[in-house]
């Protein structure tokens, strides 16, 4: 591209062009904001996978500001999640995504969107709704009672397939999307939208009534201030 003009670029050969300055410089301190975001599908996915690799031995410090979970999961190393232009957590990626210290956090990192709902714990149970409940077990069980937060990240809630453990629930279909190897599932619950993901072809038609199974082991709870609570 040297022989042209940065006007005879298209956006994804500015970028990837803006990318090669910053690397042949060998800075101290390389800023990247969504360096991808112009490039298509294919060739996003190829650099995802090349960026870790020329950074690995250069003994900088790069900063990578992206909207995209995955892209914070594949670089790995640290990550602070941000909201409204304020750090909410602050470390190991793995860890930020596994263990959000706080709902805010758990919501920024997680594509698709995670699923929240306010639960009622009474006594030794939590309760979604009327038909929807489960017991309180180890460090819950000596929390009081009173409302809370679950969220639940999409891949572990599926369409209903005999899992003795899973909490039931019933909700309306929105949204239907097929990937060929995989669907996400939108649907009414409670007034909230839930969001389903799981492998394999799981066809509904837009405003069917269809039960879903929440393995309830890995929700997160959340308190009144939206502070992870019982980790």
């Amino acid at each position: 591209m040297l022989g042209r003009r940065p006007n005879e670029l298209s956006g994804g050969q500015q970028q990837r062009t803006a990318l090669a300055r910053a690397l042949v410089k060998d800075a101290d301190l390389v800023l990247l904001d969504e360096p991808l975001a112009n490039l298509d599908y294919k060739l996003r996915e190829e650099l995802r996978d090349e960026l870790p690799k020329l950074f690995q031995d250069r003994g900088c410090t790069v900063v990578y500001a992206t909207s995209e979970p995955t892209e914070a999961l594949l670089l790995g190393g640290h990550t602070a999640t941000m909201h409204e232009g304020r750090i909410t957590q602050f470390g190991e990626t793995k860890d930020v995504y596994r263990q959000p210290s706080d709902l805010r956090s758990a919501m920024v990192f997680s594509d698709p969107p995670i699923n929240s709902a306010e639960v009622t714990k009474k006594g030794d149970a939590f309760h979604l709704n009327d038909h929807a409940s489960w017991p309180a077990e180890g460090a819950k069980k000596n929390l009081r009672d009173g409302t809370y937060w679950i969220a639940i990240r999409p891949h572990f809630v599926t369409p209903a397939n005999g899992n003795i453990h899973a909490v039931k629930v019933s909700g309306r279909v929105l949204v239907t999307e097929l990937s060929g190897s995989e669907s996400v599932i939108h649907f009414e619950l409670g007034g909230h939208t839930w969001i389903s993901q799981s492998h394999g072809i799981h066809a509904f038609n837009v405003g069917d009534s269809a039960e879903f199974d929440i393995d309830i082991a890995h929700g997160l709870l959340f308190g009144a201030e939206n502070e992870r609570v019982a980790a």
